[in-house]
This record gives structure tokens, sequence and C-alpha cells, in this order.
């Protein structure tokens, strides 16, 4: 999951800016959108005190919506949710939850339930980092494997079965990856989580669709934040990814927010089963991890050092 410092803002102030194509500022960014399309929604965002957990929940509140973020730091969730108040107004709500831990998941939905329902599911807190496979221990498997696939499984069961029981209609978004489509190696737990989760959000749009719940996915590509660089971009890789992506860049996290939005928003309605690629192509060129074939035991052996010593 991204780990970003309190403070840091994901994407511009107002969610309406980026730079120009020159590179000589920031320009204002038309948007699609009406400023209440997510007015009267309710959303959790799991691991949204960062990254882009925080840049798609910064836009759901621009958007209207009522905001809960949950992660296990507190502080650096009451950070970003000060901040937001601060600079958005709205509704913010955080809650400390271990989504690694089933129980957990369930009082945190029993709380939100005593409110109201949510109408809307974010799966998005997430663990990797990239190993040589053979050198991985069962706990590091584990570890990876924990917030990626059972924290989203255990969210989304206990979010639907609220939903169902009761009646309610529901939208579950889930974060994914490319490595759905490539396969990546060297990140092999979070690829097999991912896949996991995508096969989830495709079973569900069946089953859980005609009862009301709609089940959807993104795969970004690159979308740099400190924390997800910091563990899989170690020092020595390939400087150039972004330049080779077939739109020369990498994404922005307005972008990925917008496209969250819309998604989850009622516009989307006939959308069900379905993950939309957010990469500028790049999967279709390479899998993300070819640099890394270069790499000398030398290379792996200082990342495993440095690993350790985090």
């Amino acid at each position: 999951m991204p780990d970003l410092k309190p403070g840091y803002n994901p994407i511009p102030t107002h969610g309406l800016v980026a730079r120009d194509e020159d590179g000589g500022g920031e320009r204002g960014i038309r948007t699609m959108f009406e400023k209440d399309l997510l007015a009267g929604k309710r959303i959790l965002v799991t691991g949204g005190g960062s990254g882009l957990g925080a840049a798609m929940g910064r836009r759901f509140v621009e958007l209207g919506a009522e905001l809960i973020i949950c992660g296990r730091r507190l502080e650096l969730l009451e950070a970003t949710a000060v901040q937001m108040r601060g600079e958005l107004g709205g509704d913010i709500t955080v809650i400390r939850c271990d989504i690694r831990d089933g129980a957990a998941v369930d009082a945190m939905m029993d709380q939100i339930w005593r409110e109201a329902p949510i109408d809307v599911l974010v799966n998005n807190a997430a663990a990797t980092f990239v190993a040589q496979t053979e050198h991985l221990s069962f706990r590091a498997a584990d570890a990876i494997l924990a917030p990626t696939l059972h924290g989203a499984m255990y969210c989304t069961l206990a979010a639907g079965r609220r939903w169902i029981e009761s009646g309610h209609k529901g939208v579950v978004l889930s974060i994914l990856s490319t490595s759905t489509i490539t396969g990546r190696a060297y990140t092999v737990p979070s690829s097999m989580a991912k896949s996991a989760v995508l096969a989830m959000t495709r079973s569900l749009a069946v089953e859980w669709g005609p009862k009301g719940v709609r089940t959807v996915a993104i795969a970004p590509g690159a979308f740099p934040t400190p924390g997800a660089s910091g563990q899989l971009r170690p020092e020595g890789r390939d400087e150039s990814w972004a330049q080779r992506n077939p739109l020369g860049r990498a994404g922005e996290h307005h972008e990925l927010a917008n496209l969250a939005s819309f998604l989850i928003s009622d516009q989307a309605g006939y959308i069900n089963g379905e993950m939309v690629v957010q990469d500028g192509g790049a999967h279709l060129r390479s899998s993300g991890a070819e640099d890394l074939l270069q790499w000398t035991d030398a290379q792996w052996q200082r990342q495993r050092e440095g690993r350790t010593k985090s």
C-alpha cells in the first residue's frame, strides 16, 4: 500500500489542474462531471490515507460524496482527513482497521452501518515489492497476499452481505493491475492476488448483479507515489520507463480519480464485471519487469538487504 507522508497532496488542491502540454505551468482541466455527480453517495476507500486512495477520495468529496477512509495508521488517516476538510469541506470519517483481519473488517462495517450503509466500496489497499520469487519466504508472500487478496475479499463479503440482506444497492470498485493481463515477473504474489480479485469481480457481477450490486475494476499503469515507487522502483532500475510508454509519460492522479468517479456513479450503471485498463497502452508493449531480467545477483542481494533494513 502506498505510504505517503501526512499532508502529501496527490492531486492539485481543487482537483482540476494539470501541467501545460509544453511544460510551462498549470492549466485548467475541463471535466464532463456535474459537481453533484456523487451527491448522496457514502463511499468507503480502503488504504484511503495516502497515494491513489487519497486522490480518489479527494475527487469523490469534490463531487459531493460522503467519504470514509480506513487503514492501519490512524495518524495518517486523520492528517489526510484534516487536509481534505480544510481544502474541500465535506463529510469525511476515518476508521482505523487492519483489513487483513476478517473480524476487524466486520467490526468496521458494523460501526459504519450503525449510522448508515455505504453505497460504494473501493478496494484500494494493497502491498507489493520486487523480489526474486525463489527467495520469498512464506511470511513475505503472506505480507502481500493478506491485504491485497484477503483484505479485498473480506471487505467485499462484509459489504455485499449487508447490502443483499437489506436490499440496498451497492458498487464494489477494485484497483487492480495490468499484471492481471500480462503476468509480471518479480512481483508474483501481487500478480496472483490481483488476478484473484479480478476473478472475484467477474464472478460476483453475475451472482450479485441480480441483487443490485455492481462490481467493476481499474487496472492502472504507472501512477507514481512515493511509497509505491520506493517498493517497485528501487535504485538501479531503468530510469527511462516513463518515456517508453506509448504516450511518453506516467499517469496523473486526477486521471485515475476521474475514471473511478465515473465507474462508481449511476452514469456507469450498465457497466458490470469489467476491468478498465488505464496505462497509456504500456501493457501492449511490456509487462513492466523486463529490465529486472538483467539484474545481477549482487543487485538482488542489495535489494534484499535494503528491504530487510526498511
